[in-house]
């Protein structure tokens, strides 16, 4: 077995590895491309950086492109993400001339690749318009949505629709977010990467050393939350939530980190509604860290009592699975794919509000035992369901249901 494969194998069984192997035996040799448009900040930049190299591993020639373009572009395709979300404003013409342009200069680029491809991922609306900019392709196109796009902006979706209606399949994170299609339409929540920098295991020293590089007390509890700073993620209502659970636990503090990612044009913005809703408040840090600072995330989640994502949309949200595989309880919004990984009692708490939130956090912090126990539940929740072998696995089984048509699919009506 090789490097990559026994290195999983230590984490998730040897029978999974096994299995991985048996549904790539059949792909042997075949050329797959994923492109995206950030290589790195987000889910979809980190499922990618160690998806395609295992990928190659089984012996499946994987490669990963990513699309770039201007101020215009990222503005966007920043309104489409919001708009698949819910989010109720058109886009300006002048903003969709320059997400076509910006498709068509980058598929000059890419096209060879492309349509030599078996299989090619699209990720997200940013690069969806590629589909029609390669008219000799010769595998089949794969759209993969991460995003929440249960309620979708109409008049966006029917512009996204002339782009994506030609596509071979679609995946969607959750059943409630697909959307209706010409094709096949598939279900496959993302995964963490045990194994990566974000999510091994670490020392107490380094712990520790994180804990005071940032002034954290480790005698005093600390909830977190980490996401990029953009407003679906409601950092300001875990502001709110934290004042509020601070009337029954006075010594709390609040670690908000985050940072931006280059296809992101409204980071900053919410970063400074943030930094002015907490004001100067000794016990709240809000920390602005590289997209490279995945082993200080990774202590940050450790040295917390409580994870917080309280998002008001989510299309999966893998910092919860991140504090679900360090045995955190979780208190998650109400919402998109975190519905799927909080289990109200089990897992976490699923709420609303910043008062339900701080309700939540109060129960947890006087309630050592049950918070101890909810947090192995968690652990092995997200071994069972959420890391990257599991995704692999059905991401190839997806592309041998496409090779070989309905014999090897099952339709759901």
């Amino acid at each position: 077995m090789k490097e990559m494969l026994n290195a999983y194998a230590e984490v998730v069984g040897h029978d999974v590895i096994a299995h991985l192997q048996q549904l790539s035996r059949p792909l042997q040799g075949m050329k797959v491309v994923h492109v995206n448009s950030t290589r790195v900040g987000g889910g979809v930049a980190e499922i990618l950086e160690k998806m395609v190299p295992l990928s190659n591993e089984l012996g499946i020639h994987t490669s990963w492109e990513v699309i770039s373009g201007g101020e215009d572009f990222y503005h966007c395709t920043k309104a489409m993400h919001n708009g698949l979300q819910g989010h109720r404003a058109p886009i300006a013409d002048s903003l969709l001339a320059a997400y076509e342009e910006t498709n068509r200069e980058n598929a000059e680029r890419l096209r060879d690749q492309l349509e030599d491809a078996d299989i090619v991922f699209i990720h997200d609306p940013q690069p969806a318009p590629l589909l029609g900019l390669c008219p000799n392709r010769r595998g089949r196109w794969i759209w993969r949505c991460h995003i929440d796009a249960s309620h979708p902006y109409r008049p966006l979706w029917r512009y996204l629709r002339s782009h994506l209606a030609g596509y071979d399949a679609s995946v969607f994170s959750l059943p409630a977010f697909a959307q209706s299609l010409p094709h096949p339409e598939y279900i496959i929540p993302p995964s963490i990467d045990p194994l990566s920098d974000k999510n091994i295991d670490l020392a107490d020293s380094e712990i520790d050393e994180v804990r005071q590089r940032f002034e954290i007390d480790s005698q005093r509890p600390m909830i977190l939350q980490v996401s990029r700073f953009d407003r679906f993620k409601d950092p300001v209502g875990v502001i709110e939530a934290h004042r509020l659970a601070r009337k029954f636990v006075p010594c709390l503090q609040l670690v908000l980190a985050g940072g931006t990612a280059t296809d992101d044009p409204e980071g900053e913005a919410v970063l400074q509604e943030v930094r002015q809703a907490a004001g100067d408040d000794p016990d709240i840090k809000i920390l602005l860290l590289p997209p490279d600072a995945h082993r200080t995330i990774n202590a940050l989640q450790r040295a917390a009592d409580i994870v917080v994502q309280k998002s008001t949309r989510e299309g999966f949200g893998l910092t919860v699975t991140e504090g679900l595989w360090k045995g955190k309880a979780v208190i998650g919004g109400d919402s998109g794919g975190i519905r799927l990984q909080v289990v109200d009692y089990h897992t976490g708490f699923l709420v609303r509000t910043p008062q339900g939130a701080a309700l939540r956090i109060r129960y947890l912090l006087y309630r050592r035992d049950r918070m101890a126990e909810i947090g192995e539940k968690s652990r092995q929740f997200v071994r069972e369901n959420f890391l990257l072998t599991r995704h692999l696995r059905d991401y190839l089984a997806l592309i041998v249901g496409l090779l070989h048509g309905a014999e090897y699919r099952i339709e759901l009506d």
